[in-house]
């Protein structure tokens, strides 16, 4: 738990949150062991996570924690999570009751915030999802499309560094749903925007999952038009959480041209592909670096997404090679897709292909994006 530079308001935080009965034990929720991540920031935002083996059925006790610490002198606002959000299984029937299989179980879609939803994805790390992302994010809203950016990648949250709003706070609405930080066009909402910079995550699989889910479900998005989700890499909790949890129109894969990338890129493909989920195509990032001469080294490899793509088959969207402004433009807070470079050009076909792709307005092959 972080400590408080007020320690009267913690003490308050803490006592009030035990006032509150843990159904099972009796206890108060703090002696109960039931809260962790208690975070007391600043200007009195709060934020904690309720443990539960119960999943939803859980909530009344989140809602009840939540308001009793939104009743302490100093408090401003408060973000409570849920560490699971499923129900907990049935029974197990006696040893004597004839076994019968399970029907497969459907976790129910939550409401829609935006009319079309496209996960980038990576199924590794390092490969540059998150500066895809906010470049394809910042290329639809130039399109003139209502745009949302969701930073999932909750291990490593980037998003605020590319849009220049590292220690910026959402606010709170009277219906208690946080406020996106609206940049360059974009609403945007990560959870580097809600620990204090540079603090580090160190919450289980279930506590990661119920933030991410949190950062979409709590937050007030103004009818988007379209809503990336910067999602984590690889296949676990968070991933498999958001393609329970959403109603995704379609899937985009960033990978670099090297094998042990485009392994992971198989296994992206196929997380999306048994929830029956489009994908929209592969962007190979990083493909090149140009050199003085004008001659280009393909430092990763070559043609290694173009190939992965039309193993699995599924559309391959372009390659994007190492530029200097798209590095820059993220370090800066000001992502390349805002200019007029190559590269900002680039990033509006890709976003105009993404888009078609999702919303079936044509029935032409996606555009491959090649710089010559």
């Amino acid at each position: 738990m972080t400590a408080s530079d007020d320690p009267q308001l913690e003490a308050a935080i803490r006592a009030a949150l035990d006032s509150i009965a843990d159904p099972e034990s009796g206890k108060g929720l703090l002696a109960a062991r039931r809260v962790s991540g208690l975070v007391i920031r600043p200007g009195g935002a709060i934020g904690f996570v309720l443990e539960t083996t119960k999943g939803a059925a859980d909530e009344p006790l989140r809602a009840a924690a939540a308001q009793a610490v939104e009743r302490v002198a100093g408090v401003k606002s408060v973000t409570a999570v849920l560490t699971a959000h499923e129900d907990a299984p049935p029974a197990r029937a006696p040893r004597s009751a004839p076994q019968q299989p399970a029907p497969p179980q459907q976790t129910p879609k939550g409401p829609r915030p935006a009319a079309m939803i496209i996960a980038i994805a990576s199924a590794k790390g390092g490969v540059g999802k998150s500066t895809i992302a906010a470049n394809l994010a910042v290329a639809a809203a130039r399109m003139g499309l209502r745009t949302g950016l969701v930073d999932c990648d909750v291990f490593g949250p980037s998003i605020p560094t590319m849009f220049g709003t590292e220690g910026r706070k959402p606010t709170v609405n009277p219906e208690r749903k946080m406020l996106p930080l609206v940049v360059h066009g974009v609403a945007t909402m990560s959870l580097g925007n809600l620990v204090e910079p540079g603090a580090p995550v160190v919450w289980r699989g279930p506590m990661l999952a119920g933030a991410a889910q949190k950062l979409i479900t709590d937050t007030a998005w103004d009818a988007l038009d379209m809503l990336f989700i910067d999602t984590p890499p690889g296949t676990g909790e968070v991933p498999l959480t958001i393609v329970q949890t959403l109603d995704l129109d379609g899937a985009v894969i960033v990978s670099t041209p090297q094998e042990v990338a485009l392994a992971d890129v198989r296994r992206g493909v196929g997380l999306f592909r048994k929830a029956h989920i489009p994908i929209l195509g592969v962007i190979e990032n990083m493909a090149w670096f140009e050199q003085p001469d004008g001659t280009r080294a393909y430092i990763f490899g070559q043609d290694g997404g173009q190939r992965v793509a039309s193993e699995m088959g599924v559309p391959f969207l372009g390659a994007l090679p190492l530029l200097p402004d798209i590095r820059e433009g993220g370090d800066a807070g000001k992502p390349a897709a805002l200019g007029d470079a190559p590269s900002a050009e680039a990033f509006k076909m890709l976003a105009e292909a993404i888009y078609a792709a999702a919303g079936e307005n044509t029935k032409k092959p996606a555009p491959e994006i090649v710089f010559t």
